[in-house]
């Protein structure tokens, strides 16, 4: 039965019934995934990679589609095959968790908010394999072992809210391992995680699939994770499939001008090496694109100094406040006018707080922050709210920070409105010339956010920043959950604006390739202190401190050829940024090791 394929797909046909009649999802798709293989769908968002997997776990039903054709050839344990398109959804049940997992993309939607961890982990195993109370919090013990959570006890009792994004990933790659399925598909489960946490992720699941036999059907947008996980390679475009080959076929031969362009798109570490400035990246099919370096000015913008926030953690019958959170630990850094500087680092550094500190969207403790001459931390609510024409923000998730029920023309004109710049008319035509600005057309502005793609909200969050003319923008993750075309059109979007605008961009990000591409400065953080700093050239060509060094280690590289094992991947687990009330820690003490580029010396717990 080995040289059976465990999952057969052939001429799947899925449509979904809209007010305009049925709208074809998937048209005449067919591969096969073998015992122990790795087969990667690749694809933008809407070429149906997501919906070939929801109907092959048959909750495509579930979201309003229909299998309309074709044929979902499943090879069982017992060793019957079965198909899936006509089983009854009663035996679906006992088939789903137990024989195929699922790792969906979004952890938090993924998991059940009123529900502990360990109640959620064990739930499968109770109704598949009958295990008792006791057997099951055991196994569960071992399958957070297995994915590398700290303090897997204590997680056990906690609820999803209350773990980072990879921490919650992992619990969901836990959950869908929990029965040792036949066939596990991983919908896009590293996409908004940290290098170093997916490429963690990517070698646990890779070393699971080595230990179990499991077959992965594994979809994504990221050619570089292809690169790293795949056997065999689809590719879907539209709906359909457009091309198929072994890893190396596809990268080093591939025949589609769409999988060209995809391989075109993905930004590359070590593509700035020898160039001084950021420039713009070259977009596949994109005639006289002119691509200019930007150099920016040497005058500075923004200078933080000793800039601290912590949390409270409040605890006991009283609510006292029983420890505190170090979120961010004397951060120090300066920004140039027209240029970027950019924080990388894990989720929990403190990246992320650090910019809402700036902004004073999170108030500080203590520290210093001038922004072209106005001190920021010394303005009362009045004053502050002037200050926030010269710096806006750029979150990370366009949906969550659009407001659903509002058109787009009023979101990008709500800032102009609140401070009273604009009115009638006026609005309206620096509403159109933002839309034209970030290259969206004019007739969109009558639309809502549900009617765009992730790409074309982010390009409104963009407008919308962009509406009161600020000086600085903090980017916080702005392209992370992007496909990797629409990725390189924002970027290069944010870059020109740059060029034209004089714009100054604290940029945050995991991603160690757009960083690379965009930054004149690079500050790497880690447990709430930047370890390095220095320009772009210095930080990725000289990494001096071995946290940025393994960070450097851990991101994916787009060639089948140089994979990383798990042995190139030592990472030492966070420590818990967590201390007690009267815990002082060392100020952060650097030493220039060349011209403006500076490593802590300060023991940083890495």
């Amino acid at each position: 039965m080995l040289d059976q394929p465990i999952a057969e797909i052939s001429e799947l046909r899925v449509e979904f019934q809209t007010k305009d009649g049925p709208v074809v999802g998937v048209e005449n798709v067919s591969f096969s995934i073998n015992p122990g293989e790795t087969v990667c769908i690749v694809g933008e968002s809407g070429s149906g990679k997501s919906v070939s997997s929801l109907s092959l776990m048959r909750l495509v039903e579930f979201g309003g589609g229909n299998i309309a054709g074709g044929r979902l050839i499943f090879n069982r344990k017992e060793g019957d095959s079965i198909d899936l398109a006509q089983t009854e959804q009663d035996l679906m049940r006992d088939i789903r968790g137990n024989e195929i997992g699922m790792i969906f993309q979004e952890p938090m939607t993924a998991l059940n908010p009123v529900f502990t961890v360990g109640r959620q982990l064990t739930e499968g195993l109770r109704v598949h394999r009958d295990m008792d109370k006791k057997q099951a919090e055991a196994r569960a013990l071992e399958l957070l072992r297995e994915v590398r959570i700290p303090e897997p006890e204590r997680r056990l009792k906690q609820y999803p809210h209350e773990l980072s994004g990879g921490m919650r990933q992992r619990v969901v790659i836990a959950m869908a391992m929990a029965c040792r399925p036949r066939l596990l598909i991983a919908d896009e489960p590293t996409t908004a995680l940290d290098v170093t946490i997916q490429a963690e992720i990517l070698a646990l699941m890779d070393r699971l699939k080595r230990e179990t036999g499991t077959a992965v059907m594994f979809i994504t947008h990221d050619m570089a994770v292809v690169a790293q996980m795949a056997d065999r390679v689809v590719v879907m475009f539209r709906g359909t499939k457009v091309e198929e080959g072994t890893v190396e076929e596809i990268f080093e031969n591939p025949k589609h001008d769409y999988t060209k362009a995809l391989l075109a798109a993905v930004p590359k570490l070590g593509e700035m090496r020898g160039k001084p400035a950021p420039e713009p990246m070259k977009l596949m099919g994109v005639a006289d694109q002119k691509i200019e370096s930007i150099p920016g000015t040497e005058k500075t913008l923004l200078t933080v100094k000793n800039l601290t926030t912590r949390f409270p953690v409040k605890g006991g019958i009283l609510r006292r406040t029983v420890a505190n959170v170090h979120a961010v630990e004397d951060v120090s850094f300066t920004l140039n006018k027209g240029q970027t500087l950019s924080l990388v680092g894990e989720s929990g550094c403190g990246k992320s707080t650090a910019g809402r500190s700036i902004l004073r969207l999170v108030e500080p403790m203590s520290g210093e922050i001038n922004l072209d001459g106005v001190d920021v931390l010394g303005l009362d609510q009045g004053k502050l709210r002037r200050a926030r024409l010269d710096m806006q923000m750029i979150f990370q998730d366009p949906f969550a920070s659009l407001n659903p029920q509002m058109q787009l023309i009023d979101q990008v004109a709500e800032p102009m409105r609140n401070y009273n710049i604009a009115s009638g008319s006026e609005i309206q035509d620096r509403v159109a010339k933002l839309f034209d600005r970030v290259e969206l057309p004019r007739s969109f502005m009558r639309r809502y956010p549900h009617e765009m793609s992730g790409g074309q909200r982010q390009r409104i969050a963009i407008a919308r920043a962009l509406a009161l003319n600020p000086k600085l923008i903090i980017a916080d993750e702005a392209v992370s959950a992007l496909d990797v075309s629409v990725q390189a059109q924002v970027l290069n979007l944010m870059m020109e604006l740059q060029a034209d605008l004089g714009l100054s961009f604290l940029f945050i990000s995991h991603d160690m390739a757009v960083v690379e591409r965009v930054s004149h400065q690079v500050g790497v953080m880690y447990l709430g202190r930047i370890v390095e700093l220095g320009p772009r050239a210095r930080v990725f060509e000289n990494p001096q401190h071995a946290y940025t060094q393994a960070l450097m280690k851990a991101v994916p590289i787009a060639d089948p050829r140089r994979r990383k094992t798990e042995k190139d991947l030592n990472f030492k687990p966070i420590p818990s940024p967590i201390h007690p009330t009267d815990y002082v820690p060392a100020p952060s003490e650097y030493r220039e090791v060349e011209p403006g580029h500076f490593v802590l010396t300060t023991d940083s717990g890495y």
